[in-house]
């Protein structure tokens, strides 16, 4: 009987992990008004450190930022809040003007900045 309690503690353990661990990941696109190296670095933290992201990647040629995140933390339009938040454009979502102009010279519109 003891063994029974066991295992059966053991198997909801496990099937909790399981759930937890293998939270279903989407992932996004997200064009971005990013000229440098200094707005990936400020894009992809600022993602990382919003609930729910998993992973942020700006890709500087293309201006365009791929998050994977959980669904049930977090809705694209978050996201983008969060970039918008950042001081960059996020599709269709405008940048915050407070936070954009709080940002680096390099990284302000009309900048053309590779660095």
């Amino acid at each position: 009987m003891k063994s029974i309690k066991i295992s059966l503690v053991l198997s909801i353990v496990l099937g909790l992990m399981m759930a937890f661990n293998f939270a279903k990941v989407e992932e996004v696109k997200i064009k971005t008004t990013a000229v440098c190296g200094m707005c990936k670095q400020t894009i992809e933290r600022n993602l990382t450190l919003t609930p729910g992201v998993k992973s942020a990647v700006l890709d500087l040629k293309d201006k365009v930022v791929t998050v994977k995140f959980n669904p049930k933390k977090i809705t694209v339009t978050g996201i983008k809040s969060a970039i918008s938040l950042s001081g960059y454009d996020a599709d269709e979502i405008k940048k915050d003007m407070k936070a954009h102009a709080e940002l680096p010279g390099c990284c302000r519109e009309g900048c053309n900045a590779s660095h």
